[in-house]
């Protein structure tokens, strides 16, 4: 994919996501009033198992390297696009070296419809080693709950399989041990994604010998 294309993507996401964040709607309603169900401790994170095309994928098997989670679904319509599209950018700023210390997770909040050959489809769209997970929902209800992630279903008769999932839109920060550092909000911008990439590998580890 042409980088020109990229950009279209992050720019048309990017207006249409801020007109759902700096508009009081429906979307924003719903997540707020979820988050109340979500425990006001901070995040704790975790090791958890999904499923991708290839099989299943643990957070573990990625230890050694700083990986990146970003919660959403293949149908939707603009924030995951913008969220997705800026880091899509920002992969393509770092070096060969960076890139092999990064994984980058795509979390499916939509089990219903995103299948795993689907999910790689998208996620390979965005052309940042992106792989793309899901399992049965009460797995990803537990997962979402230690990351503080909010989601629902929009219930509406009328839209049979064409409905919408309201939720959260952060990337979570995972650091070479596993451990959740922190989180982005909905729209960092690609220098953003960059900076703290790279704070994150340059990290001294600390030493196990003493």
């Amino acid at each position: 994919m042409k980088t020109k294309t990229i950009l279209g993507i992050v720019l048309l996401g990017a207006l249409i996501g801020a007109a759902l964040f700096l508009i009081p709607g429906k979307l924003n309603h719903h997540a707020e009033q979820r988050a109340k169900l979500i425990s006001e401790n901070e995040p704790q994170g975790g090791d958890f198992t999904l499923t991708a095309v290839d099989g299943q994928h643990s957070l573990s098997d990625f230890k050694s390297k700083l990986v990146l989670i970003y919660f959403g679904y293949t149908y939707c319509p603009d924030i995951c696009p913008t969220n997705l599209g800026n880091l899509s950018v920002a992969y393509r700023q770092l070096t060969p070296s960076e890139k092999q210390q990064l994984q980058i997770l795509f979390i499916s909040v939509d089990p219903e419809r995103d299948t795993p050959a689907r999910l790689k489809q998208y996620a390979d769209y965005f052309e940042a080693n992106i792989l793309g997970l899901t399992g049965k929902p009460e797995q990803l209800a537990e997962i979402a709950q230690r990351y503080g992630v909010v989601y629902a279903k929009v219930d509406d008769p009328n839209n049979g399989t064409n409905y919408a999932v309201d939720h959260s839109a952060f990337t979570y920060v995972v650091d070479q041990q596993g451990r959740l550092q922190t989180q982005l909000p909905h729209a960092t911008r690609p220098d953003q994604f960059v900076k703290t990439i790279r704070h994150y590998l340059n990290k001294v580890a600390p030493n196990t010998n003493e």
